[in-house]
């Protein structure tokens, strides 16, 4: 039977992920026997450390299968709240001030289900995450929209902040290090940034989960900065710099007043996340051989890194910014005769999946954005495929 209006209008202005439509492209093809490098989705190609799958096979076995607290195991938060004060200088109290939440982008949706109400204005700096806008219009509130400058790194440009504020604005998010651009925010910035959150008691929303993936030392949490606290709302987790995507394991950091309506939110949303895994990784997270392996692949990250930028370093007609951190690239291919999404269509016919990056943000049409978390050999052979690309297109055009 059909009925008008079945479906809550909110979710009419609630866009598909960019990288999961490319992502899903790739299996299909995959599945049909076609050879695909994909260098689309943001996901480390390493396994997650012996120790950490080795505590929590223990704690399995152990049992421990219950319901965790609400706030999540006791234990990890402590280590999350250890792991936050070398990051952050601040204490963070592990009973009352830290959520352990199923991944990142659960601690996004409830941070954003606590604190925006209807009409509510949020600033996003583009090309920004997907997840950001549509959750924002998920609580029904508007994203407000301030494009970053590629010619100025994808730097934050505060006189815009100034100009997009109104009595309506409630919230900022900032994600440092950047996804997609790779973009690591200056300590000048971001503590002027906090001047102007603080004067217009303007929360942030600082999405950190790659922090650890930082090549040059810059990062530094907005969190950190003169009475930060009460103004930030830090989400994190272990996706990224531990190779636990599958996991699902982040947190959510504030003072007591912000965290207790985002604990209500948490408790209707997923109750609490799994305890063998929160146990394995309370027990593993300081390791000798846990640490070890991280930095390998915050290493390896970085070579890859410097790799990729020597390939595209011998394309024609393709131009990139220097990423600083995560493992992205923007990669402007205007010159190529091809927006980003005829390039990233263009070149999957080619075999390898790149992200337009108009999904990040509609002034960004003429990027792509390409992921170095897969192996040198991948990358390798993806850049074959390019330049065979841009030499047809050239043949073509000549």
């Amino acid at each position: 039977m059909k009925k008008e209006n079945k479906y809550a209008k909110r979710i009419e202005k609630v866009q598909m992920s960019s990288i999961r439509i490319v992502m899903e492209k790739v299996e299909k093809l995959r599945n049909q026997g076609k050879s695909v490098v994909s260098l689309c989705a943001g996901e480390p190609d390493f396994n997650t450390p012996e120790g950490i799958k080795k505590a929590t096979i223990e704690a399995l076995n152990d049992n421990q299968t219950h319901y965790s607290s609400n706030r999540g195991y006791l234990g990890l938060r402590q280590k999350v709240s250890q792991l936050l004060k070398q990051q952050t200088t601040i204490d963070y109290d592990s009973d009352q001030e830290i959520i352990m939440t199923c991944g990142c982008s659960e601690a996004i949706n409830n941070t954003c289900q606590a604190f925006i109400d209807e009409g509510d204005e949020v600033i996003i700096f583009t090309p920004a995450f997907v997840s950001y806008q549509n959750t924002v219009l998920l609580c029904k509130g508007i994203p407000v929209e301030i494009p970053l400058k590629p010619s100025n790194g994808f730097q934050i440009d505060l006189d815009e902040v100034k100009n997009k504020i109104t009595d309506k604005t409630k919230m900022i998010i900032i994600n440092n290090p950047n996804n997609p651009t790779g973009a690591v925010y200056s300590k000048e910035t971001l503590e002027k940034l906090c001047q102007i959150a603080r004067e217009n008691h303007i929360y942030i929303l600082a999405d950190e989960i790659y922090n650890q993936l930082d090549y040059e030392n810059q990062y530094v949490s907005i969190a950190s900065f003169e009475d930060m606290k009460d103004y930030t709302i830090i989400v994190n987790g272990f996706s990224k710099a531990y190779a636990m995507t599958g996991w699902r394991m982040g947190y959510i950091a504030s003072s007591q007043e912000n965290i207790e309506p985002i604990l209500k939110v948490h408790q209707y949303t997923t109750t609490s996340q799994m305890t063998f895994a929160q146990i394995g990784m309370a027990k593993a997270i300081d390791q000798e051989d846990v640490k070890e392996e991280v930095q390998h692949m915050v290493d390896t990250f970085h070579e890859r890194r410097t790799f990729i930028m020597e390939q595209l370093d011998q394309c024609e007609n393709l131009s990139y910014i220097k990423p600083h951190g995560a493992f992205y690239i923007m990669v402007d291919v205007s010159k190529t005769g091809f927006n980003g999404q005829e390039f990233a269509d263009k070149l999957l016919d080619y075999g390898v999946a790149v992200v337009p990056a108009s999904g990040f943000g509609k002034d960004f049409i003429d990027f792509v954005r390409i992921s170095f978390a897969s192996s040198k050999e991948n990358i390798e052979e993806a850049f074959v495929r390019i330049r065979k690309l841009l030499s047809d297109v050239k043949k073509a055009q000549d």
